[in-house]
């Protein structure tokens, strides 16, 4: 087969896609093999984490409502798990005779106090002594401000108090049986949650942790509600590992002002922490990965092109991290590497038989 003379250029040309190699391509057969580049540049790259887990009660909007004093509960108000209430919605009426004394107690003070006019200071200052006791007491065992101003005005004993909700919420736990039952100091009639804010319950794997941290954001998404995205941002990590599962339990905080998120829920969370800030970046598309070596090949323009061996770093979102072999404001290839690698390959044959024949004849 008779050989088909080359240009100059192309008998010059190197090793095909070796390191310091340049190839040159007809800009007509460059365009028709598509060839595209993308140029290097600055930008974050972030490392995705996607699991899934459930809602609870934010631990930190949790009230419980219990007594400092015994008594008989005569009144309920909120009468099912599940009802919402207001801060300061009455939840029931106790009657104790400690309260009831102790109203007593002020009321006599405040009637002993107005005995005495300004002239007769020590004395005034006793009783005055006296009237404060008795507040301080009755607001010791959260007796209101309020209560105990009314209290003072009518001048007449209350039998019953009524107990209020310390925080808006919705009403988790209710003692059954609750109206007549004697109550003593301590014990748990209601569990108030306060669901404006959710906890979002999650796992993570040993090679995932170090990723996350106190504050880091996070996108939530419901079966539930679908096309919707909500935010979460991590509020607590556990400190032990699970031993079964080698996981870290994550505890995530996710607003609810709308009330339409409940516990129990189940979520998809996705975590994309910054890994490399402002790093040098290509499409990971254009880096042919041999095994052993990654290589790049950079456009020169003019159907010029140079392969190059290069460290790579982090990869996501589509782009890797270029730690050696480019600078920035290269252009490098992201399509058709392959065919330009034949191309150059088949230079490279047309070289070499040219040098075969070239050493034959000059023996």
């Amino acid at each position: 087969m008779d050989l088909v003379p080359v240009s100059e250029d192309e008998e010059d040309a190197e090793a095909a896609m070796g390191e310091g190699t340049t190839i040159r391509i007809d800009p007509v057969v460059v365009q028709n093999m598509n060839v595209q580049s993308a140029p290097v540049e600055r930008r974050d790259l972030r490392h995705h984490i996607r699991t899934v887990g459930y809602l609870e009660y934010d631990q930190e909007r949790m009230v419980t409502v219990t007594t400092k004093y015994s008594g008989w509960v005569e009144k309920v108000y909120v009468n099912y798990v599940g009802e919402p209430v207001e801060k300061g919605q009455p939840l029931f009426e106790i009657y104790s005779p400690e309260l009831v004394q102790t109203e007593q107690e002020l009321l006599s003070a405040l009637r002993y106090a107005g005995r005495f006019d300004e002239t007769a200071e020590e004395a005034q200052r006793r009783a005055t002594g006296l009237v404060e006791a008795a507040r301080t007491r009755l607001g010791f065992w959260d007796i209101s401000p309020e209560q105990i101003a009314e209290l003072e005005e009518s001048g007449e004993i209350f039998r019953t108090l009524k107990v209020v909700a310390p925080a808006s919420g919705i009403v988790m736990k209710r003692v059954k049986g609750l109206e007549g039952m004697a109550v003593q100091p301590g014990m748990e009639i209601f569990h108030i949650a306060d669901l404006s804010s959710l906890w979002l319950s999650v796992e993570v794997f040993e090679d995932q942790v170090a990723w996350i941290a106190q504050g880091t954001p996070a996108e939530v998404t419901f079966t539930y509600f679908p096309g919707e995205t909500f935010r979460g941002t991590v509020q607590f990590i556990e400190p032990e590992f699970s031993e079964e599962t080698r996981t870290l339990r994550v505890k995530l905080a996710v607003p609810n002002p709308g009330g339409r998120l409940r516990p129990g829920m189940f979520a998809t969370v996705v975590f994309a922490p910054v890994a490399a800030r402002e790093t040098l970046a290509v499409p990971s598309l254009a880096v042919l990965r041999t095994g052993q070596r990654n290589v790049v090949v950079v456009d020169l323009g003019e159907g010029r092109f140079e392969p190059r061996e290069v460290t790579l770093g982090h990869e996501g979102e589509g782009y890797v991290a270029v730690l050696d072999g480019l600078a920035e404001g290269d252009r490098v290839v992201t399509s058709a590497q392959f065919l330009l690698d034949s191309e150059a390959s088949l230079q490279e044959a047309v070289r070499k038989m040219i040098a075969q024949r070239s050493e034959h004849e000059g023996h």
